[in-house]
This record gives C-alpha cells, sequence and structure tokens, in this order.
C-alpha cells in the first residue's frame, strides 16, 4: 500500500524567503518529530535516523536520503530509502499577488508491516510541524 498526501501552505511572506527554508535539508529534517537525528554530507544527500512508533521496529531506522530535483528558487524534491519504507518529498513555491504557495506532497511506500498505517494516522501532523517550523523561521507576519 502507498500512502500520498498533499498539502498547500500560503504566506504573506517573499518566496525566496520560504525557499530559503524549504531548500535546506537541515530545516526539513529537523521540522519532522520522528527524525530523531540525521547527518547532512553537503553533497545533495543526508542521512535521517527515525523512530517509528511500530511493533516490528526496535531502534532507529537510517534513511538514505537525495535530492533529485531542484529548480531553484521554485522546486526541491528528494527521495529517501529504508529497509522499512521508501519516501518521496516534493515542495513547489509559487508566487501570489501577497506573498507565496508551497505545495508540499509526499509518498510514503511501507516495506514493513505497520509503516504505511503509522503515516497514514500522522501525516497531517507532521505537516503541521513542518508548517509550524516554517511559520517560525519566516516570523510572525508571514
Amino acid at each position: 500500500m502507498t500512502v500520498r498526501v498533499s498539502r498547500t501552505f500560503e504566506f504573506d511572506a517573499p518566496a525566496a524567503d520560504v525557499w530559503a527554508f524549504i531548500s535546506d535539508a537541515e530545516k526539513r529534517a529537523g521540522a519532522i518529530s520522528v527524525v530523531d537525528t540525521f547527518e547532512i554530507h553537503g553533497d545533495g544527500t543526508a542521512t535521517w535516523h527515525v523512530a517509528l512508533p511500530v511493533p516490528v521496529i526496535r531502534s532507529t531506522i537510517s534513511v538514505e536520503t537525495e535530492e533529485v530535483e531542484r529548480d531553484s528558487p521554485n522546486r526541491v524534491k528528494f527521495v529517501g530509502k529504508s529497509r522499512a519504507f521508501r519516501v518521496t518529498g516534493e515542495h513547489v513555491i509559487t508566487e501570489v499577488t501577497d506573498g507565496c504557495r508551497l505545495a508540499n506532497e509526499f509518498v510514503v511506500e511501507g516495506r514493513i508491516p505497520g509503516v504505511e498505517s503509522f503515516f497514514e494516522r500522522n501525516f497531517d501532523v507532521e505537516l503541521d510541524n513542518l508548517e509550524d517550523a516554517l511559520r517560525r523561521s519566516l516570523g510572525p507576519d508571514a
């Protein structure tokens, strides 16, 4: 089973400020609650250590992530692979009259029982976390 979720955020902020956050692998990883720790390798790759409360998983899972597309300052797409799941995330920024719109899409393909149901139950909270972190970085008027 594949879990797919999309959500769009609107900001009263310049697209360049949203790009500065969303194109930063450290900021993206830091906003996701199940990412316990991470290492940024500096070449468009990173390792996320993910803690999922799934019965068959007893430790953190290393997820090797890689930016597969980057169209600065509008779009970034990454793929993360692990023994438990594969995740694809894409962020697209569009300028609008009073700021910008950020469209987000995530797709998770589970490889271990319980992974998809975890993400299905928790994606809304994780997207809230991402939006909250982005708004904090932009300041109170965004």
